[in-house]
């Protein structure tokens, strides 16, 4: 077993954040964990990269319980598991080159991260990744100047910097229009059909789930309430994870490009609403 989350809580005070979560991944999968705001899906995400802690379960990777990991481990871990996040968290006036370069910046010395000393090797490769998500050309640029798109694939080349076994992406498309969101998703799964690479996204929106997910798991107030596969995720199943009534309309949540002028008024009519 690849992945395995095992009764896994997390508490602040007497709230449940995360309530008993447990599921496995075998194989480097695409996952999608849905689910309104508040479920738990980021809180999720941050205890398996060790960003947040369980109050108590069990995160095993191959095998080894990861919660049990400090100092050294612990950063050894963070960097097997790169997170995205809706943010970028890219240092805005650093140039892109740097930004991607800092996903390995726990594996340098104090002097060379005080003096932004690079060996040619890291810097090439830096530079191979965004050539490959197909934005060699902003490198010099501050990542400031860059779209919201632009930015989101900086992050994730940052991530790939890492060589990671796990990409966790906390709403990696909920900033961004329907062309960026189609073309980050798209490269996060080339990323994981590609690279073997296994990809939890938590994502908003049901239509990207079905497009780009090999299994979905849904989660309401703390709880898993679903786990299945993207054909399972009917809008029935959708109601009950998000707790809405019959009035629910999925399509409010889409991400999908209009392709005719009704699909135009049906998205502006979303936008605005």
């Amino acid at each position: 077993m690849l992945l395995q989350i095992v009764n896994t809580s997390r508490y602040f005070g007497s709230k449940a954040a995360v309530q008993s979560a447990s599921f496995a991944i075998e194989k480097p999968a695409f996952v999608g964990i849905i689910g309104r705001s508040g479920a738990g899906k980021s809180t999720l995400l941050r205890m398996i990269n060790r960003l947040t802690d369980a109050s108590e379960g069990e995160i095993l990777f191959e095998g080894r319980n990861v919660l049990s990991l400090t100092g050294a481990d612990k950063r050894a871990w963070q960097g097997r598991c790169a997170m995205i996040f809706q943010q970028f968290n890219l240092v805005p006036r650093m140039d892109v080159a740097s930004n991607v370069l800092h996903g390995i910046l726990n594996r340098r010395s104090t002097v060379q991260t005080m003096f932004n000393i690079w060996p040619r090797t890291d810097i090439l490769r830096a530079l191979e990744i965004l050539d490959r998500l197909g934005i060699s050309e902003q490198a010099p640029k501050r990542a400031e100047a860059l779209s919201g798109g632009q930015q989101q694939r900086v992050a994730i080349a940052r991530a790939l910097m890492q060589d990671p076994k796990i990409i966790l992406a906390d709403e990696p498309i909920a900033s961004l229009d329907p062309m960026n969101a189609q073309i980050v998703m798209d490269t996060l799964r080339r990323i994981n059909v590609e690279d073997g690479r296994m990809v939890i996204a938590n994502l908003h929106t049901l239509d990207t789930a079905r497009r780009y997910c090999d299994r979905v798991i849904g989660m309401r107030d703390g709880r898993i309430v679903f786990d299945g596969s993207p054909d399972q995720l009917s809008t029935g199943v959708a109601r009950d994870i998000y707790g809405a009534d019959a009035s629910f309309n999925e399509s409010a949540t889409s991400t999908a490009m209009p392709t005719d002028r009704a699909a135009d008024d049906v998205y502006a009519q979303t936008l605005l609403s």
